[in-house]
């Protein structure tokens, strides 16, 4: 019986398990690898304390600080697909068929971000095709590039590419942007960018790295090349929180919806932090700081220091 397990290998989950283990708690970290999506990620420039850092060697250096802890199980190549409810906590499996058993639970399993699922976008994967603009942007300064996505989170990326690309194409495959109208504003005011609407992006072309994008043009049927040197796909994300469906609230989006003050969720005995928690903001530093704030608690659970009683603000999570 574990005291705690810790789902998730990127920087919510190991943070979390340098913590754990400073804390003495009996722990265990399930992760079927170490990184999270800055893994792919060419240049890492925004974790704190590193000044430029490939996501190859930003993995690594997470893997190696959490092997150095002393007290703590590393479960490594294993995802967890499924947790139930027990007398003492909870049964934990994952899909090699390992059991544990635990009485508190840490999802730090992250997102996914959804794929366009065309030719050449997994071969250029961290070689110009990139899904993350607050991470990767300034890696194309003087560039042309495309923006494939027309909603908050294209729009948004756009803006961060403002100071950094020499052009942006933005595409969207209906026929007009769905961000908000005050950040289209933003978007349609600066001349660096080129809407195209109804453009449905059939390939991404290069060699070492992305030379063109493919795209039918919906108005037309033709099929029309950009030459750029990076694609932003920012088409969405989907929290890796399948696993826990059922037991915890969730939002529309299958984010677990917990307590941002200890990142607990509705139900006791688990905790979320990171992207598969409902946080507004998807960052390594913020994942690893929520997921810092959620082992304090559990600590604090874990030794009957709890309290029961409702914050004011907060009356839904009274347990």
């Amino acid at each position: 019986m574990y005291e705690l397990i810790i789902v998730g290998g990127g920087p919510g989950g190991v943070a979390a398990g340098v913590y754990a283990a400073r804390k003495k708690i009996k722990t265990a970290v399930i992760a079927k690898s170490f990184g999270g999506q800055s893994e792919t990620s060419a240049d890492v420039q925004n974790w704190i304390g590193t000044k430029s850092i490939s996501g190859f060697e930003f993995a690594k250096m997470l893997e190696d600080h959490l092997r150095a802890q002393e007290g703590i199980d590393i479960v490594d190549g294993e995802l967890v697909n499924e947790v139930k409810k027990s007398d003492d906590g909870f049964v934990v499996k994952t899909d090699a068929g390992n059991k544990f058993e635990t009485k508190t639970m840490l999802v730090a399993s992250g997102s996914r971000r959804k794929r366009l699922g065309v030719p050449g976008e997994a071969e250029f994967d961290g070689k110009g095709v990139v899904y993350c603009s607050t991470c990767d942007a300034p890696l194309f300064g003087g560039k042309t590039v495309a923006v494939v996505g027309g909603g908050n989170a294209g729009l948004e990326a756009v803006i961060d590419l403002f100071q950094y690309a020499e052009k942006i194409y933005l595409l969207e495959y209906t026929d007009s942007l769905k961000g908000d109208s005050t950040t289209q504003e933003k978007v349609m005011a600066n001349d660096k960018v080129t809407v195209i609407t109804m453009a449905s992006v059939k390939e991404i072309v290069g060699d070492k790295f992305v030379t063109g994008l493919k795209y039918e043009d919906g108005n037309t049927n033709e099929t029309k090349e950009l030459t750029v040197q990076g694609v932003f796909v920012e088409v969405g994300a989907v929290p890796n929180t399948d696993f826990v469906k059922g037991l915890v609230d969730m939002n529309k989006f299958g984010e677990i919806v917990v307590d941002h003050r200890t990142q607990r969720s509705s139900l006791e005995g688990i905790w979320a932090a990171g992207d598969a928690s409902d946080v507004l903001v998807k960052q390594n530093n913020v994942s690893a700081g929520d997921a810092v704030k959620a082992v304090l608690s559990i600590d604090t659970y874990l030794h009957g220091r709890w309290t029961t009683t409702p914050l004011p603000a907060d009356p839904q999570y009274e347990w």
